[in-house]
């Protein structure tokens, strides 16, 4: 019998949230996500915090099972391999009770993650109805609270994604504009710097930050529930999003703005309130061996993501200078291989697939944003080389991400960083090999071509 109850576990997740979204990680929309902000004053916030694979169903099974892609059997859209052991099996080995609100389709086959509760979207509203995630999370507490059982809860909203708020495209999906607490108009927003300005660009930017104000109103209706339970202060709380937003460029991608998330967490009496983390990276693949950890459980073997929890501590960990991020395939089937390895100033992209003729399609070309690109690109040759290189990319891509975080300058060819890229090669093979990546062979042997 522990002397104390076993921490509870709550992780709130984000559908296709940007990094710089919330405004504690410099959104320059005021005031969009208070309750977010909130968690990052109570907590620990990293600035160089990153998702393994930056689309939903992957990105997440890599938190769940602390591996790869191409390690855990999931490359894209599909099930884990039946012998890969889950962060959930671990824990109701434990004694946890298990719950998820929202995107239960995203963690598969659904009989590996040993839920107890599961509420599907269609159960709150399409995954879009604060009040409903208030009701699931203060019902899922007192059924672990009667049960006597510490709890784990994954409360997945399903906002910011497309179809975005006050869109043609959510009326025509739902037949009904769902309610909001804050519609934001085109002029109130910032147009990312890998986007042109155009007016339905900026539109389509107003509907999705009125679609971050309602996912952080989700937030705080959750974390509401948790502290009018009175367990607040055994629960270890994480928040993040697991890719970025649904706009080309970003999502389904492996740049900055593709894998980087805001991940803060609160654990009260653990950590200190309103630390930034500004030295070491941590990744996606990293989150199931933090928890097991923190829970004093046994660790899960032959995982490639490793606990963070001395950070935690304010205690600093070795080998957190760099992440490498992975692209496989998209809902749709479509396979389009990327790998990224950046560090804190720059990012090194190899892209597997580009032949000059095969097209990058993916759900970020839905909507107005890139259909306003490609009007515009018959009369404005910047956008069209934008477009160009969206659709078609090219094999290789170094960005200085510190002076250049949209990406919008690619310095592969560039004389001056040709011993930078050079360095960031073979860091991607150094790290391909070590995960046990199938592009690696292919990746040496483009480097041996090229040298």
């Amino acid at each position: 019998m522990l002397s104390t109850p076993r921490p509870n576990v709550l992780l709130i997740t984000a559908d296709d949230m940007n990094y710089d979204a919330p405004g504690a990680t410099g959104s320059p929309v005021p005031g969009v996500t208070p309750h977010i902000d909130r968690l990052a004053s109570e907590g620990v916030r990293f600035v160089h915090a990153h998702v393994t694979i930056a689309v939903c169903q992957p990105s997440r099974q890599c938190l769940m099972t602390g591996r790869y892609p191409h390690n855990n059997g999931a490359l894209g859209f599909d099930p884990i391999s039946e012998d890969v052991p889950t962060l959930q099996e671990h824990l109701a080995a434990a004694g946890y009770l298990n719950g998820i609100l929202g995107k239960t389709e995203h963690l598969a086959p659904i009989h590996r993650f040993c839920w107890d509760t599961a509420v599907h979207r269609e159960e709150l509203l399409e995954g879009r109805a604060p009040a409903r995630y208030y009701e699931e999370t203060k019902a899922f507490i007192e059924q672990a609270r009667a049960s006597g059982r510490p709890f784990f809860l994954m409360a997945n909203s399903h906002d910011p994604h497309r179809p975005f708020a006050g869109s043609d495209d959510e009326l025509r999906k739902f037949e009904t504009h769902f309610p909001v607490s804050h519609t934001y108009a085109p002029e109130e927003v910032p147009i990312p710097g890998f986007l042109p300005d155009l007016p339905d660009v900026r539109r389509e930017i107003a509907q999705y930050y009125t679609s971050v104000r309602r996912c952080d109103d989700t937030v705080g209706a959750v974390v509401r529930a948790l502290e009018e339970s009175g367990l607040a202060d055994n629960t270890l709380v994480m928040f993040l999003s697991d890719n970025g937003m649904a706009f080309p460029f970003a999502k389904t991608n492996c740049y900055l703005t593709s894998t980087r998330t805001p991940w803060i967490i609160r654990w009260p009496g653990k950590t200190r309130p309103g630390t930034v983390d500004k030295a070491h990276f941590i990744s996606g693949i990293d989150y199931a061996p933090t928890i097991l950890d923190a829970l004093g459980l046994s660790a899960i073997e032959g995982l490639d993501g490793r606990s963070f929890l001395p950070l935690l501590q304010g205690e600093t960990q070795a080998k957190r200078q760099s992440v490498f991020t992975v692209f496989n395939t998209t809902a749709a089937k479509r396979s389009y291989p990327m790998r990224c390895i950046q560090d804190r100033r720059f990012g090194y992209i190899f892209n597997a697939w580009p032949d000059g003729k095969t097209a990058f399609i993916n759900e970020s070309q839905s909507g107005l944003t890139m259909a306003a690109m490609g009007r515009a690109a018959k009369n404005d040759p910047d956008i069209a080389g934008r477009v160009d290189l969206f659709l078609y990319r090219t094999p290789e891509e170094l960005y200085d991400f510190e002076a250049d975080p949209s990406a919008v300058h690619n310095l592969i060819d560039t004389p001056a960083y040709g011993e930078k890229a050079q360095a960031m090669r073979h860091a991607m093979l150094e790290a391909m090999i070590a995960s046990g990546d199938p592009l690696s062979g292919l990746f040496r042997q483009r480097l041996a071509e090229a040298s």
